[in-house]
């Protein structure tokens, strides 16, 4: 840990020792009381939050009778969130930190389909699914689970709004799929069905690395599904093999990428430049009650990987342009890439607009200093991921609706090709803008379709950008 992130930590320490009053021992109050004491030392909007204001109770008892009056600790959670559906879309508590520790390393229980839920054309309520993409290993690889599949029920039950849930993301370890011909937005069955079994797995973010000729042109192409710290060496090594092989453009697909650590999105940035090595890339903003220098609020562009468990020096390709392949699925630390190299480099991208996630998160648990387990309390496994803190790049921006792309072109659910060959029409379009500067005709190129929601916000680090303190 650097003297800058022990500073910071050192203060939070003296914080977190400051809240003075006590809580008699109970699983539920405890719980409680740690969501209370972490929300109001770290939480980014805890000035906006009267019941996380520091006077908010006069004595012990007052404490205490606030901590009762909701046993539920999630909805107690939720109730000092501030003005969840429209500001704070993000915090999240969990009753388990070993499962949320696992998911930001990539592993998860998983039969290996990423997949997307889309409406039927004209409807509100009945749903559909398409196969985004399979990963490697996996019961789905096996028995040959192929993108873009559609499947409009699971075990023989038509999908909706109000059974997906239960259907797909329970506890269940097996399910079948039951596909459908698309049938221009409305599928029909077509009394085929897959049985899928879910097993531990861990995915590696780095999906795709690969050379496209074209012309002149050498054009790498990089799949990237998730900023996962324990495969930044395999990042960095993609960089290699593209250095290795002289590309003179750069595509970085994160399409389905929502996002991950701040960490290797600084990594990831200083990958793809590398002549900005020192240099401011993205400052912090936490809440008013945690004052620290300005220097450890920066992150800056590095030619270092130091993870904790990987150290060794970036491959760096000193480019000036680069191309982003961006769906709304698009979110946090990816767009913390495209926001902090926006001021150094020409960023060009194709899709549709991003998520819109300008903010991050550390994980709080329920011991002395809170950002680590040390001394943790035995008695519970309750983590929170609450936002802390907002992230804007050199020149004190970020774009809180998301970004907007240069070509608009949505996903098409009845053709959407092979990702990683010219037969993805966005990887198709990227590299025609990039032979031809041309950016074609938009507006036919949105979908009428609305996809709600998708198997990795499922997972509990989904569209998440967040810190790591050990």
């Amino acid at each position: 840990m650097t003297k800058k992130a022990t500073f910071f930590l050192l203060i939070i320490f003296t914080l977190v020792s400051c809240t003075k009053i006590k809580v008699t021992p109970s699983e539920n109050l405890e719980v409680n009381d740690f969501i209370w004491k972490g929300l109001n030392t770290f939480y980014l909007w805890q000035g906006n939050v009267a019941n996380l204001t520091d006077n908010r109770f006069l004595n012990s008892d007052s404490y205490h009778q606030f901590l009762s009056s909701e046993p539920n600790s999630v909805q107690f959670f939720e109730n000092l969130l501030y003005q969840r559906e429209t500001i704070d879309k993000w915090s999240w508590i969990v009753e388990d930190y070993n499962a949320l520790e696992n998911s930001f390393q990539g592993i998860s229980l998983h039969n290996g389909v990423e997949f997307g839920l889309v409406f039927e054309r004209g409807s509100t309520t009945d749903v559909f699914g398409y196969v985004r993409y399979v990963l490697p290993n996996t019961d789905a690889s096996i028995k040959n689970v192929k993108r873009g599949m559609i499947f409009n029920a699971v075990n023989n039950t038509r999908l909706n709004i109000n059974n997906y849930r239960s259907l797909l993301f329970s506890d269940n370890l097996d399910y079948s799929i039951n596909l459908a011909d698309y049938n221009n937005g409305n599928p029909t069955s077509n009394g085929m069905s897959i049985s899928l079994t879910k097993s531990e797995y861990t995915e590696n973010p780095v999906f795709i690395t690969k050379t496209i000729n074209s012309g002149s042109k050498k054009i790498g192409y990089l799949m990237y599904n998730s900023f996962t710290t324990n495969f930044d060496d395999e990042l960095n090594a993609a960089f290699l093999v593209l250095k290795n092989e002289g590309i003179t453009d750069l595509i970085i697909d994160l399409r389905y990428n929502g996002g991950g650590s701040v960490r290797t999105a600084v990594y990831l940035s200083s990958m793809i430049t590398g002549q900005f090595t020192g240099q401011l890339f993205a400052k912090k903003q936490w809440n008013d009650k945690i004052s620290i220098s300005n220097s450890s609020l920066e992150e800056k562009f590095t030619n270092q990987i130091n993870n904790g468990t990987i150290q060794e020096s970036i491959n760096s390709l000193s480019l000036d342009r680069v191309y982003f392949i961006t769906t709304n699925s698009s979110a946090s630390a990816s767009e913390l890439v495209i926001n902090g190299l926006n001021p150094y480099i020409d960023v060009r991208t194709i899709g549709t607009k991003t998520h819109g996630k300008y903010v991050g998160s550390i994980t709080l648990y329920d011991s002395p200093k809170m950002y680590n387990k040390e001394n943790i309390n035995p008695n519970h496994t309750w983590a929170m991921q609450p936002i802390v803190l907002e992230i804007k790049n050199k020149l004190g921006e970020n774009s809180i609706e998301g970004f907007t792309p240069n070509i608009l072109i949505a996903e098409d659910y009845s053709n959407l090709g092979v990702l990683g060959e010219i037969s993805d029409p966005l990887l198709n379009r990227a590299v025609t803008y990039i032979t031809t500067g041309s950016k074609g005709q938009q507006a036919s190129r949105k979908s009428s379709f609305k996809e709600f929601y998708n198997s990795k916000l499922a997972q509990p680090t989904s569209n998440n950008m967040y810190l790591e303190f050990k």
